[in-house]
């Protein structure tokens, strides 16, 4: 008769630690309720915009907005945001994103999210009203659309600068900007018997740079 060793001590499978549940500063927070037709509205051109949180509620971790987009109007240059995510849902008719060389035709159901350093623009091209709804995360920029519409009420008119300045304030540049800072500060590499300047300029592919031509007036 064989005899059956000693079992050792029983196992037991480790459970996941409990998620802390940190507390919040004030036990009872106001709930926001907004309502149709309520909240904060901001008229930028043809495009109507409600702010339905600012932040205030989720400790500015998160803005909201609603904008109502008339049709055939045409978005903002192509633009970066370095200190906040955006997400875009379209509630409503359609809405081209362009991004960088790619167009997207965003139509109702559709979520657009564009992190900090993408960029990117949007419009209206059809005949018909759009409503999107927008996330701003964290909620700063939501300030950018009241001092946007305070620059443009205005009794002067609003030049180029003061607008780039207003952009900085938010941490938000022209893409085109943008890219040419990059490839100004990106290193350049040439080949032996490439000239560093004039029409033989060596680009990073290798082959020689054809001049561009200057400006038109």
């Amino acid at each position: 008769m064989t005899e059956t060793p000693n079992a050792g001590p029983p196992t037991t499978v480790p459970t996941a630690p409990a998620v802390p549940i940190v507390p919040t500063a004030s036990p009872l927070r106001t709930v926001s309720v907004v309502g149709p037709g309520e909240g904060e509205t901001v008229l930028l051109g043809t495009t109507r915009m409600r702010i339905l949180e600012d932040g205030g509620t989720t400790g500015h971790r998160l803005g909201i907005a609603e904008s109502v987009i008339a049709p055939h109007t045409p978005g903002p240059p192509q633009h970066r945001h370095a200190g906040h995510d955006e997400g875009f849902y379209i509630v409503s008719g359609s809405v081209r994103f362009t991004v960088g060389d790619e167009e997207h035709d965003a139509v109702a159901g559709t979520l657009v999210v564009v992190p900090p350093g993408a960029p990117h623009t949007f419009a209206n091209v059809r005949d018909e009203p759009a409503v999107m709804l927008s996330t701003f995360t964290p909620d700063p920029y939501v300030r950018y659309f009241r001092e946007l519409r305070d620059l443009h009420a205005g009794s002067e008119a609003v030049t180029p600068e003061a607008q780039l300045r207003l952009m900085h304030r938010y941490a938000t540049e022209p893409a085109e900007a943008a890219d040419q800072i990059r490839r100004a500060t990106q290193p350049r590499t040439t080949r032996a018997g490439d000239h560093p300047t004039g029409d033989t300029r060596a680009r990073e592919d290798g082959e020689p740079a054809r001049r561009k031509a200057g400006p038109t007036a």
